[in-house]
């Protein structure tokens, strides 16, 4: 029987992909979780949807200015993270994977942070704008907005994007779940009109890989002459699999940064302190340059390799 730390060991995704706080911190008590669960018969997806009412319920605790509720919320989205962790973890363990399991997983950090987005929207509304006598208003809105459709979500998506890429090439196709636009595209299209729930789900994922695949072209160039030379990552040159880790190993703290903790963190702090609008403001600004200089960094270094191939 396997130990505890192999099996924790096991759970992790790669070295290069770990964050760590998750490593001595999140999937320890995930992987705790996990076991106890399986223990009890519980289905992964009951997990997931429980991380959901934990996520919305933290975003209902920074609804409010009292320290109280925002403990509160600081727990409960804490063991939403944990709950994120175990089931994919109790997953793995128990090889209940399913289409179900997938959709909940993709929509359940969206419902958290839209809770809690709309939550400090609320919050602030008839608060008064810092150095002005005006209050936020529909103004908090507009940065709400912005901090998270036109930054929070491409940032988080193409960070996925990077390290799926990196996965990639360090695991190969089984330790990767790398998909294409034209491949969950075809998914779809092959699915029978009365599969809703599948068609719905592949339709989506699908434009959420067009959506990365849209941003990425010197990437995608880089990519498909591979795809071309060799039909399977094992095929591919020592030299080239190595020079491509060793550039995409130090994006991998910029990809941690724009994922999830670095994120939680500062909302903790900032609703703690009761200044919640600075952690948009962080979206906007800090993690914006992250984002830049991570697609920026990626772009070149795929487009240095794809000269090397032409040579």
């Amino acid at each position: 029987m396997s130990s505890f730390k192999e099996m924790l060991h096991a759970s992790f995704k790669s070295e290069d992909t770990e964050e760590w706080l998750d490593v001595y911190f999140t999937r320890p008590i995930g992987l705790v979780f996990a076991l106890m669960w399986k223990r009890l018969g519980v289905h992964p997806n009951a997990i997931t949807v429980l991380s959901i009412f934990l996520g919305v319920g933290a975003g209902l605790m920074f609804r409010h200015t009292d320290l109280m509720h925002n403990l509160i919320g600081v727990v409960l989205l804490m063991f939403a993270n944990f709950c994120d962790s175990t089931d994919g973890q109790l997953a793995r363990l128990t090889g209940k994977k399913t289409l179900v399991g997938r959709v909940l997983d993709g929509f359940s950090g969206d419902l958290w942070f839209f809770s809690i987005y709309a939550a400090i929207c609320v919050r602030l509304m008839n608060a008064p704008i810092p150095g002005m006598e005006l209050s936020w208003g529909v103004w908090i809105w507009v940065l709400a907005f912005m901090a998270g459709v036109m930054c929070h979500s491409r940032q988080s998506s193409l960070a996925d994007y990077y390290r799926q890429i990196h996965l990639f090439f360090l695991k190969g196709k089984e330790g990767s779940e790398l998909d294409t636009y034209a491949g969950q595209r075809a998914v779809y299209e092959s699915l029978p009109r009365r599969s809703l729930l599948a068609r719905a789900f592949y339709y989506n994922y699908a434009n959420y890989c067009r959506s990365q695949e849209k941003r990425t072209p010197r990437f995608q160039k880089f990519f498909r002459k591979l795809s071309e030379r060799y039909s399977e990552p094992s095929e591919m040159p020592e030299w080239l699999r190595s020079e491509f880790l060793s550039g995409s190993r130090p994006l991998m703290k910029y990809t941690n940064i724009l994922t999830f903790n670095v994120r939680a963190i500062c909302i903790y702090v900032t609703c703690l302190a009761n200044i919640p609008w600075v952690y948009f403001l962080v979206e906007i600004t800090i993690m914006s340059v992250l984002y830049i200089m991570m697609h920026k960094r990626h772009e070149t270094l795929c487009a240095t390799l794809t000269n090397k191939l032409d040579d």
